[in-house]
């Protein structure tokens, strides 16, 4: 399977959500931005910081923004809040039916319904608990 995490400025939340779940998962994934505004740049610093401690590396990553060809390109499309999954599917192809779902929907247990930003609430560790909850429970669900 084909998985592609998506976040706003894909340099704090979606790119960590990838490495974990390629640490955890064979299948591949990716990870983009609906935004473009770090186009280039590698994940946001505390993230990675805060990854390190937990042995993830992401520092190879680098950000892209969501594009209409990756509705073909990948099987599901994961999002991390309700703000990005309708800017997901504003950029939905017509008659497209990749799968879109929001990353917590794979962890009801946690009570939350968005990953929270921690580019502006700055709980890196907060963030990447529940990343890790959650690609848990999809590595589960997908086999």
């Amino acid at each position: 399977m084909k998985v592609l995490f998506v976040c706003l400025g894909n340099i704090c939340r979606s790119p960590s959500s990838e490495g974990v779940f390629r640490t955890l998962s064979a299948c591949t994934a990716d990870s983009a931005g609906t935004a473009g505004w770090h186009v280039g740049k590698p994940p946001y610093g505390p993230m990675q910081q805060a990854a390190k401690a937990r042995g993830y590396d992401f520092s190879d990553l680098r950000a892209r923004q969501l594009s209409a060809t990756d509705f073909t390109d990948f099987e599901l499309i994961i999002g991390m809040d309700d703000s990005n999954l309708a800017n997901i599917e504003a950029l939905r192809p017509s008659g497209n039916t990749t799968s879109v779902r929001l990353f917590t929907d794979y962890a009801p247990e946690t009570g939350m319904n968005e990953v929270p930003d921690p580019y502006y609430t700055r709980d890196f560790d907060g963030a990447l608990t529940l990343i890790e909850t959650c690609a848990r429970n999809l590595v589960k669900e997908i086999g």
